[in-house]
């Protein structure tokens, strides 16, 4: 049984985060030339589509946004469903030699953005992977860390970080739910 414990992000705060974000991108990439940006299923797609908006504002540049699946690359698939829905992987174009930025709702133990690695390398060998992500919430279990954060956010084992965005959930806010069941 999971309790809302308290709101951490909402709208506007979201909005600011991922502007900073857009900026430190072009910032860090000087610019946008070869930047592609690949959000990773489910809630990352909304936010990598939100990010390559701000970089157009910002820029007067449109930034190819592709869609990663990373189902079949987990390494808990048996654990997560018998018979898993896998989605599809969409590329605007190669990753061979670009930067590629991954973006994510939550950064938690590492897995997926290992997987995500995974994913891509089997598209091509990109010049530079980084990796965008709304909330670190720490907890690592792999040596993999953030690029880009929109919040670090401390938190318990038995805590769980929810992003709920407009795009799938109707609303744009992040909560800390509790578990109460152990």
């Amino acid at each position: 049984m999971l309790k809302e414990k308290a709101q951490i992000l909402d709208h506007e705060q979201i909005r600011r985060a991922l502007t900073r974000i857009g900026h430190e991108i072009v910032e860090r990439n000087r610019g946008t030339e070869g930047v592609v940006l690949v959000g990773i299923r489910t809630r990352g797609v909304p936010l990598a589509e939100r990010l390559a908006e701000v970089i157009e504002r910002i820029e007067g540049v449109q930034i190819p946004v592709g869609v990663l699946d990373i189902t079949l690359y987990r390494d808990d698939l048996s654990s997560v469903a018998e018979q898993p829905i896998v989605s599809h992987t969409s590329m605007p174009m190669s990753v061979e030699g670009r930067v590629v930025v991954l973006v994510d709702d939550v950064l938690f133990t590492g897995r997926t953005a290992r997987a995500a690695l995974d994913a891509i390398m089997d598209l091509g060998r990109p010049a530079r992977v980084q990796l965008a992500v709304l909330v670190d919430r720490g907890h690592r279990e792999l040596p993999i860390r953030a690029d880009y954060v929109g919040k670090n956010v401390p938190t318990s084992t038995r805590e769980v970080i929810a992003v709920r965005l407009r795009e799938i959930d109707g609303d744009d806010r992040v909560v800390i739910l509790e578990r109460t069941d152990l």
